[in-house]
């Protein structure tokens, strides 16, 4: 596992706590996947209702608040496959 995915989990596991009312899967690219749901925040590829899909870069800025996720998006740095109802419920939360 790398260690961009491991510092994610952490980050997400702060911002969010230890479960998320929903499913959503963040794949960062040539890194790995991260899963949120009840079950917590983990280093996982299980299917959900949403994924969201960016560089290590992007994803990064998103955690750290450097990059909005709304301008991401727009700007064609972040992709949304899915429930784009429960994109927009996690970006209220980061």
């Amino acid at each position: 596992m790398s260690t961009i995915i491991d510092k994610a989990v952490a980050a997400i596991t702060e911002k969010v706590g230890a479960s998320y009312d929903g499913s959503i899967k963040f794949a960062i690219a040539d890194e790995g996947s991260i899963v949120m749901d009840a079950g917590g925040v983990r280093a996982s590829d299980d299917e959900t209702s949403c994924t969201l899909s960016a560089d290590a870069e992007t994803f990064e800025g998103i955690l750290s608040g450097d990059v909005n996720p709304t301008s991401a998006f727009m700007t064609g740095k972040l992709s949304v496959d899915g429930d784009m109802s429960e994109a927009m419920k996690l970006a209220a939360v980061l």
